[in-house]
């Protein structure tokens, strides 16, 4: 079977049912700005197909090996003292700007949500930080010194997902106010689901930590010789610092950073090598053609496999971190609006993920071109990124590298943390133990749980240490856990005959089969595609859970198609849920969900936008409805301008756009100010948010969203 083919058949039919149901909706059309939508979707797709069937097909030359004639290297260590410091360094400074963002934390949504009021771009530029993670550099820079250009797949086949999520999930994730997954689950169904969503969730973010931490340690330990154990603890601390204080506004602004940084250290590190070979043709010409493939292979490899990477990572891992990963939910729900949630999530896979998988990878590229030019000798995939990054590079400019392989390895912890954070207090501590917890109870519960899950996450890095290599690590625990997460919630939001009975089964039912072929492994051949195992692994010596290095990336489809069969064979045999209970919850029922969002009814593409001048009361009037907001008056002309009535929520911000909406706040209109011109008043607290010291005399831009 062509990989090329069978990704882009199947990949096509999840597209093509996306765009059905963003049809039946309104939000893809002929015309207006449907047809926008149609001409970005369809754009982001022929992008993807164009690339790799160049990459799959293309004829291209190939240079002759060169014989290394070199010495070897016999250092002990990589780096220099000085390199050591500035990782030092900016160790610390991390430290302070999340502590120093995140010193304003009054409550659960600020911690968790950041407040709601981040631009695109600022939420976008931090998921960077997110993707890249602790495992990225050293799994990715290994796969691509083994494979090539085919490391890349993971990060280039996400965009047949994207109708599913900007139409579908996103505006009932944001518009129904939900705070997890499993809220949501227990609002569609019962607290029954929930308690199982629950468990599954923390199960895969916990575990996520442990794989991270593992390689933290790792990392750590090809450096310095460190202790793997030593290395993940130190750096998990570290990590736990800033979120704990400072909760989601530090997770961003850290991983705002962070991210830039990681862009730009990776294209550095890819420029270097290619202007060292001569050039992009000679760089190209000495990685064998083996290594330009899009897709290495289709089903012999079962260390690399191009259909279980497919259905383990775009279709099941990549599903979970767009859907259903708490971490990167939260950062949908902190942007200002659902418009600035669908610029990232646009901006994520179509511009920022290639340029990752380059960033990725590209210690793996150079390396691999340079042992075929004869520049290295043969080096251990594992360490392909740190040898040729210090071969590369100045003692101090390999330290701004470190330092970048640093940030990779705190920005995914964070978002972790605050994710599993958001779980226990949402979905644990209020619901189960002690449902009138204030906010100050609350705020104290997320922040022990940020400690807790650190531990945890520590004691699961010798499970992980078992695996070869990381990559393998990743994609077992992934392929483990997140199959009967991602059926449920899809037949949840897009099947509104899916029951609570059968959510539930899919849940449970689905964790059980995939527990079962750990242990039976054998159960998955029938529809491993394929992909082989080793029949004498039982003999190897490795343990109970032996098998779950077995399929390890079919493990996936295995868990899709057992959870998916369970699913819809309980729904056809259990009764349908109430029209009442689905609305603003399915597809189809986004007013409903507006409706309740903002307290009256609006519509997504209906707003207005005006500036005025913010006047500072001496009184802050107590808070109102549902999302419990500040209140503020506005003056006749500016309730005119934006078409507002009493009771709606508007949003008030800096005018500044570069800070990308740090000066901000969404709040709801309590009446009408006297005078005739336009002036918004607003309370003492909320004022110092907004307006900075230095601003006083400057309009504020105030916007009706809905």
């Amino acid at each position: 079977m062509d990989p090329y083919i069978y990704q882009y058949s199947i990949g096509g039919l999840v597209f093509a049912v996306g765009l059905y149901f963003a049809g039946r909706q309104g939000y893809i059309g002929l015309n207006g700005r449907g047809f926008r939508n149609l001409l970005i979707m369809l754009g982001g797709l022929m992008f993807f197909m164009v690339l790799q069937g160049y990459l799959q097909y293309a004829p291209m030359s190939e240079a002759e090996v060169v014989p290394f004639t070199g010495e070897e290297r016999t250092e002990k260590s990589i780096g220099k003292p000085i390199d050591f410091g500035i990782m030092a360094v900016y160790i610390i400074m991390i430290l302070l700007i999340g502590t120093w963002f995140g010193r304003r934390q009054k409550g659960t949504k600020d911690y968790f949500f950041g407040g709601q009021r981040f631009s695109w771009w600022m939420i976008a530029f931090s998921l960077v930080a997110t993707l890249v993670g602790s495992y990225s550099f050293v799994k990715y820079s290994q796969a691509a010194y083994n494979y090539g250009f085919a490391s890349s797949q993971s990060y280039l086949n996400d965009w047949a997902l994207m109708p599913l999520l900007l139409f579908g999930w996103l505006p009932i994730l944001y518009f129904s106010r939900i705070t997890t997954v499993p809220e949501y689950f227990e609002r569609r169904f019962n607290r029954k689901v929930r308690l199982a969503a629950t468990v599954g969730v923390l199960v895969y973010l916990i575990s996520y930590v442990g794989v991270n931490l593992y390689t933290m340690g790792t990392v750590f330990h090809h450096l310095l010789g460190w202790n793997v154990m030593g290395s993940a603890i130190l750096i998990a601390g570290i990590s736990a610092i800033y979120v704990t204080f400072g909760g989601q506004t530090s997770v961003i602004m850290t991983d705002l950073f962070q991210g830039v940084m990681l862009l730009a250290t990776g294209i550095v590190l890819l420029f270097l090598g290619i202007h060292y070979l001569g050039g992009v043709e000679e760089f190209l010409s000495h990685l064998p053609r083996g290594h330009r493939l899009a897709f290495n292979n289709f089903n012999e490899n079962p260390t690399f496999p191009s259909v279980g990477i497919f259905w383990q990572d775009a279709m099941a891992n990549s599903a979970f971190f767009y859907f259903l990963n708490q971490g990167i939910l939260m950062r949908y729900m902190a942007t200002k609006s659902t418009r600035e949630a669908r610029k990232a999530a646009i901006a994520m896979p179509l511009i920022l993920m290639p340029i990752a998988a380059i960033v990725v990878a590209s210690g793996g590229w150079i390396g691999q071109s340079f042992v075929h030019a004869g520049i290295l000798p043969e080096m251990d995939p594992k360490k392909a990124f740190y040898i040729t990054s210090e071969f590369l590079s100045h003692p101090g400019v390999f330290g701004l590298i470190l330092a970048a392989l640093t940030a990779a390895l705190m920005s995914t912890v964070d978002t972790l943390i605050t994710a599993v954070s958001a779980i226990v207090v949402n979905d644990v501590y209020k619901p189960l133990i002690k449902p009138k917890a204030s906010e100050k109870q609350l705020l104290r519960t997320a922040r022990f749980s940020s400690i807790g899950v650190t531990l945890f996450g520590i004691a699961l890095v010798p499970v992980f240490m078992q695996f070869k290599t990381i990559y393998a690590a990743h994609g077992a625990m992934t392929a483990a856990v997140t199959p009967p997460l991602v059926v449920a919630l899809i037949l949840s939001i897009f099947w509104r005959r899916f029951t609570a009975k059968a959510a539930l089964a899919t849940i449970v039912g689905g964790l059980f089969a995939i527990g079962v072929s750990i242990f039976i492994p054998e159960i998955i051949r029938p529809i491993a595609h394929g992909v082989p195992m080793d029949e004498n692994f039982r003999d190897n010596g490795d343990g109970l859970f032996a098998g779950a290095k077995q399929y390890k990336f079919m493990r996936a489809f295995f868990g899709l198609s057992v959870s998916a069969l369970i699913g819809v064979t309980v729904t056809l045999f259990t009764k349908p849920e109430s029209k009442e209970k689905q609305a603003g919850l399915v597809w189809g029922t986004v007013n409903d969900a507006i409706r309740r969002y903002k307290g009256s009814d609006g519509s997504e593409s209906d707003s207005a936008a005006t500036s005025a001048m913010p006047v500072k009361v001496e009184i802050e009037e107590p808070v109102q409805g549902e999302a419990s907001l500040p209140v503020v008056k506005l003056s006749a002309s500016v309730m005119e301008e934006l078409r507002a009535k009493v009771g709606d929520p508007v949003y008030i911000t800096d005018t500044r756009w570069w800070l990308g909406g740090l000066q901000s706040m969404h709040v709801v209109v309590g009446g009408q100010c006297e005078g005739s011109e336009d002036v918004v008043e607003i309370g003492p607290d909320s004022y110092d948010l907004i307006v900075t010291r230095r601003r006083h005399d400057k309009p504020v831009k105030v916007e009706r969203l809905y």
